[in-house]
C-alpha cells in the first residue's frame, strides 16, 4: 500500500482545521444567539410592563378629568342653590 503523498496529508490537516474552525464559530454563534434572545425576551417583558404602567396612568388620568367635569357642575349647581337660600 502506498502512502499518500504529503500535499494530501497537508490538505487533510487543513480540512480538519477549517472543520474544527467551523464548529467552535458555530457554537459561539449559538450561545451568542441565545444571550440576544434572552435580553430580547427581557426587552419585551420590559415593554409590556411600559406600556401596561402608560395605559394605567391614561385611565386614571381621564378619571381624574371625568371627576374635576362632575365637581366644576356641582360647584356651579352648589353656588346657584347657595344663591336661591333665604338665610
Amino acid at each position: 500500500m502506498r502512502t499518500p503523498p504529503e500535499s494530501f496529508l497537508i490538505f487533510r490537516e487543513e480540512l480538519e482545521k477549517a472543520r474544527l474552525e467551523k464548529e467552535r464559530l458555530k457554537k459561539e454563534y449559538e450561545i451568542k444567539l441565545a444571550d440576544m434572545n434572552r435580553e430580547l425576551a427581557r426587552l419585551k417583558e420590559q415593554i409590556q410592563s411600559q406600556q401596561e404602567l402608560i395605559k394605567t396612568t391614561l385611565d386614571y388620568a381621564i378619571r381624574l378629568e371625568e371627576n374635576l367635569g362632575s365637581f366644576k357642575a356641582e360647584v356651579t349647581n352648589g353656588h346657584h342653590l347657595k344663591n336661591r337660600s333665604f338665610h
